[in-house]
């Protein structure tokens, strides 16, 4: 048996560029509501899920502000914003080697399950993956990273000591270490990790060939 038969992958800045379509949504929904953010709509704040990252725009913890602005963020996301997403240089080519190498992907996302979907198909890569998990795929919504990753793993029957998980924020680390699974992040995104959030159990990859080595290195 392979090493890691089973991969759990984050989705943004790790397979794909989705910070272009996901500001642009972001900008439109704040100028279609007529509410004035209070920090810089950029780069820094892709990652959480989408009600936190309202409220740290915004300032506000107003539910029924914090609704209005998701309802327009979804309207023009969800509708033609996320065709602006793009895969990483080389993440195409990987997922595609991964899968011919008879390892079984998956993807654990803090990002909501119909725009997910939406782009895997747009992408052409919903072929790829076996399990597609994110935090409101269920009813109620699960709390967090490390709880999802949790439940994609009792769900499907997945050993702990069979898989593996890879991301680019420390939260994706820190998720991956409270459900017992090693840990690689990809240092191409956005939200790579600086050399003093990397903990010393983690690895790094810096290109998706150099990922696909250690994934695949038995």
């Amino acid at each position: 048996m392979p090493r890691y038969p089973h991969i759990l992958f984050d989705l943004d800045g790790t397979l794909i560029d989705s910070a272009p379509a996901i500001l642009a949504s972001f900008r439109e929904a704040f100028a279609q509501t007529g509410i004035a953010p209070v920090r810089s709509i950029d780069d820094s704040i892709i990652g959480p899920p989408l009600t936190e990252t309202l409220q740290l725009i915004s300032g506000s913890d107003d539910p029924a502000l914090i609704a209005r602005l998701a309802e327009a963020f979804k309207a023009s996301y969800d509708s033609e914003g996320y065709k602006a997403t793009a895969a990483y240089a080389g993440v195409a080519a990987l997922l595609a080697h991964l899968a011919a190498a008879g390892r079984h992907l998956s993807i654990a996302t803090n990002k909501r399950i119909h725009p997910t979907r939406l782009i895997l198909a747009h992408l052409g890569w919903s072929d790829f993956f076996s399990h597609v998990y994110a935090l409101d795929l269920f009813t109620p919504r699960l709390p967090d990273k490390a709880t999802m990753i949790g439940r994609l793993l009792a769900d499907q029957g997945i050993a702990k000591d069979q898989a593996i998980y890879i991301g680019d924020r420390s939260e994706d680390g820190e998720s991956a270490d409270a459900n017992g699974l090693p840990f690689i992040a990809v240092t191409w995104g956005y939200g790579s990790l600086t050399p003093a959030e990397m903990r010393s159990e983690w690895r790094a990859a810096a290109q998706p060939t150099a990922l696909a080595s250690l994934l695949l290195a038995n």
